[in-house]
């Protein structure tokens, strides 16, 4: 998990005498104590120089994957012992590797999930109402006691290795791709989380006020989109270039940070927002949309909103998933398996 990944080589793979081994169910006798399985991530930010109390009791069992590579063996360990919870001690970087990792481990079949929010950036726990300072002993608590979330994450597969899938909640492309950078810079002056997405979001708001269109703020990236599995070609506003567009931003997430609602009033399932290369007066009315405070069709002005239950991406230059790096190419987005998450 220290690796970014930049190619889908990278991707671990479960030992196929491991695979093999089916995962162990049972049944929970009332009153008996859940069987936990935990994901520690030492680098998450917010673990970095802590200790992890390895002891709290006999039916919790904890994975300190130091690579990626490990994950799926200790997740297929966490299956053999018939897990009724799994922790992701981690920000959004681990729960990615961990989703994608679990794949071959669990597939359409996951125990129930918990997330403690421990990175640079925990947009899922944002949107489950995860609390900042919430710990193991309350995630095993609320598996019993507290509400069940279901999400489904992005499937991220290039056009021709569809077996090589990278699951993920936050995809980007154009500036969004710029922003993150800078984020990075924004994380060494101590800004995390919403704090990231208001100083990132100004600095990106600054650039396209006032920047020309060859900026690449303005510029965004070459990118064909078709939606569904017809590949129905996107629709183009018309502004600028019709091969470019400024941003994409994709999830299945219903609430992110900050407070954005850049998907206008769609909520449910794989949602998307691309715009194009828009004019100023255009860019000056974001903070509004951003805010739903804009009510009404925007494509004409170059946002296109919009919900779908795939889409195709051939991109010219690289785009982000939960924080990391992926190549220029073509690729399907489709959503994977309902998961069940643990909330307070």
């Amino acid at each position: 998990m220290a690796t970014p990944i930049y190619e889908f080589a990278q991707i671990p793979r479960l030992d196929p005498a491991v695979k093999a081994r089916a995962r162990v169910r049972r049944v929970r006798d009332a009153g008996q104590a859940p069987t936990v399985g935990v994901i520690y991530n030492p680098r998450s930010h917010r673990n970095l120089g802590a200790d992890f109390d390895c002891g709290i009791c006999p039916h919790v069992h904890i994975a300190q994957p130091r690579e990626r590579g490990q994950l799926p063996q200790a997740l297929a360990e966490f299956a053999a012992k018939g897990i009724d919870l799994l922790v992701i001690n981690g920000g959004d970087g681990t729960v990615r590797d961990v989703l994608t990792c679990g794949q071959a481990v669990f597939g359409d079949d996951w125990p129930a999930i918990a997330v403690l929010p421990k990175g640079k950036t925990n947009a899922l726990t944002v949107d489950l109402g995860v609390p900042e300072d919430w710990g193991l002993q309350d995630a095993i608590d609320a598996l019993d006691h507290g509400s069940r979330i279901h999400r489904r994450p992005m499937l991220v597969s290039p056009s021709k290795e569809p077996g090589k899938r990278v699951a993920g909640f936050i995809m980007g492309a154009g500036a969004f791709t710029k922003a993150t950078q800078a984020g990075q810079s924004a994380h060494k002056l101590g800004a995390f989380d919403s704090m990231v997405v208001a100083v990132t979001g100004v600095w990106a708001l600054l650039q396209s006020l006032f920047a020309g269109r060859g900026n690449a703020w303005r510029k965004g990236a070459r990118m064909a989109i078709g939606l569904g599995t017809a590949d129905a070609p996107m629709a183009h506003s018309g502004h600028g270039d019709p091969a470019m567009r400024q941003l994409l931003f994709a999830s299945t997430l219903e609430r992110l940070p900050a407070g954005i609602k850049p998907f206008g009033p769609l909520r449910n399932g794989l949602k998307l927002v691309a715009i194009d290369q828009i004019p100023r007066r255009t860019t000056a009315l974001i903070p509004l949309v951003l805010l739903g405070k804009i009510k009404g069709p925007l494509r004409e002005r170059g946002i296109h909103q919009l919900a779908a239950t795939q889409f195709s991406l051939s991109i010219g230059d690289q785009f982000i998933l939960d924080g990391e790096a992926f190549p220029a190419g073509d690729y399907r987005i489709e959503q994977g398996p309902e998961l069940a998450f643990v909330a307070p």
